[in-house]
C-alpha cells in the first residue's frame, strides 16, 4: 500500500484521445472466382445469398470474407441505372419474392423510409441526393464485407474493385474496345477516390447505414457512377448497369461456358435477374471479380492520466527494506536528502481500490530537488 495518494483532477489531469489504424486488405479474385473449385463458396438451403471464404469453408482455418446477394425493387419499372423490369416478368421470375425482400431489407436498413408513415422505403441511387428519385439503382448486387477484415469501417477513398463486364467464357480479359468481342470480359475498375474529399455530389453522411460514397468507373468519359459503398456497414451496392459501362455492351452474355448456365442457355443481365436463382446470379457476378482492395479501420480509444509527482512527496519508498533500524538504507550520511526510485504507478478509485497498474521502462530517480509527471495511457 502506498503511504499516501495523489488525487487526479478530472479537468486538468485526464484527457481522452482516438487513434485510427489502417490496414490494406487485398482480396484476390482467384479465391473469389473458383481457386478451390468453389469449395470455399457456401450456398444455403434458403438460396438467398452465398458466403465466400478464403479456404474451403469446412476447414477449421477458413475465414469468412464476404457475403453476396442480389435483388430488385417493386418499383423496378422506374427508369434508372438498373434494369427496366416489366411487372409481368418480375412477377413470374424465379425467387421473385425473395429478391424483392432482399432489396427492401437492404434499403430499409441502409437508407430508411421515404416518409414518416414508414410504409415506403427509399431506393438506392448513384448520387448523394436519395430524395430526388433520379439515377435510381432499382436492381442491384449487394456485397457485405465481413467484420473480420473491415474492422470498424472502410477508410474513405481506399476502395477499388476490378470486375469484368462481358461474358467470362474466355476469362477476365483486360483489353477490348467498345462493341467488339463480347466473349471478352472487358474489365473496369470501380473506385471511390472522389469520395475522400467529401465534396458535394460525391459523399454523404447521416443515413441509417452511416456514411456512403459513390463508386465511379475509372477512366470512363463521361464520368460514370455504377454503385455506392457504405463505409461503416461495409456494404457495396452495385448497380446491374455496370455491364453496360463504359463500353455500352448491349446484349452481352452475362454467363458463359464452362462456368455457369441456366439449363443450356447463356443469359444477359436482365434474364439473369429474372429467371436465374439468386445463388446462380451471384455466381455470375462473383466469377467476374478480379480484385477487391480497401483499407480497413481499427479505432483505438485511449484515456490518458497525467500523474504528477510533487517535489516534496514520494521521496521515501514504501518497500519495507528501504529502512533498517529506523534509518534509510540508501543514505550514506544523515545529512543526505531522502532518495527513492519510482518503478510503478497505481490508479485507484475513490474507495482506494487498485484498478490499474503501469510499469515504467526504467526506475526513475526521485528526491526533493525534482518533480515528475508520468503519462499513463489506457487503451480500449
Amino acid at each position: 500500500m502506498p503511504l499516501n495518494y495523489e488525487p487526479l483532477d478530472i479537468n486538468t489531469d485526464v484527457t481522452t484521445t482516438r487513434t485510427l489504424l489502417h490496414e490494406v486488405i487485398p482480396l484476390s479474385g482467384t479465391i473469389v472466382s473458383g481457386t478451390y473449385s468453389d469449395n470455399n463458396i457456401k450456398n444455403y438451403t434458403h438460396g438467398m445469398f452465398q458466403s465466400v471464404y478464403d479456404y474451403p469453408y469446412l476447414s477449421s482455418s477458413a475465414n469468412h470474407i464476404f457475403d453476396i446477394t442480389m435483388g430488385f425493387t417493386a418499383a423496378a419499372t422506374v427508369s434508372g441505372r438498373g434494369l427496366t423490369l416489366s411487372a409481368s416478368c418480375a412477377a413470374s421470375g424465379v425467387q421473385n419474392s425473395k429478391k424483392l425482400n432482399t432489396y427492401t431489407q437492404f434499403a430499409q436498413t441502409l437508407l430508411g423510409y421515404k416518409n414518416s408513415a414508414g410504409n415506403e422505403v427509399e431506393i438506392f441511387e448513384s448520387d448523394t441526393d436519395i430524395s430526388d428519385d433520379t439515377n435510381q439503382m432499382t436492381s442491384c448486387y449487394f456485397i457485405t464485407l465481413s467484420r473480420l477484415i473491415m474492422k470498424e469501417q472502410i477508410k474513405k477513398g481506399s476502395f477499388s474493385m476490378t470486375i469484368g463486364t462481358g461474358s467470362f467464357a474466355s476469362g477476365l480479359a483486360t483489353t477490348g474496345s467498345s462493341g467488339t468481342s463480347l466473349n471478352k470480359a472487358m474489365a473496369v475498375v470501380l473506385h471511390d477516390v472522389s469520395a475522400s474529399a467529401g465534396t458535394s455530389g460525391e459523399f454523404k453522411s447521416g443515413l441509417p447505414g452511416g456514411d456512403y460514397g459513390i463508386l465511379y468507373v475509372s477512366g470512363a468519359s463521361p464520368v460514370t457512377a455504377s454503385g455506392v459503398i457504405f463505409y461503416q456497414a461495409g456494404v457495396v451496392v452495385l448497380s446491374s448497369s455496370f455491364m453496360a459501362n463504359p463500353y455500352n455492351i448491349t446484349g452481352a452474355a452475362f454467363t458463359g461456358a464452362p462456368y455457369w448456365k441456366v439449363g443450356a442457355t447463356n443469359m444477359n443481365v436482365q434474364s439473369t435477374f429474372i429467371t436465374a436463382s439468386m445463388s446462380g446470379a451471384c455466381d455470375a457476378l462473383r466469377r467476374r471479380i478480379r480484385n477487391i482492395s480497401f483499407n480497413n479501420t481499427t479505432e483505438i480509444n485511449s484515456k490518458i492520466y497525467f500523474c504528477r509527482v510533487p517535489h516534496n512527496k514520494y521521496n521515501y519508498s514504501a518497500n519495507p527494506t528501504y529502512t533498517k533500524d529506523s534509518k534509510i538504507q540508501v543514505k550514506d550520511l544523515a545529512s543526505d536528502p531522502p532518495l527513492s526510485y519510482i518503478t510503478t504507478v497505481g490508479l485507484y478509485n475513490s474507495s482506494n481500490e487498485l484498478l490499474a497498474v503501469a510499469k515504467v521502462s526504467e526506475p526513475l530517480k526521485k528526491d526533493p530537488t525534482n518533480e515528475l509527471t508520468l503519462r499513463v495511457r489506457l487503451d480500449y
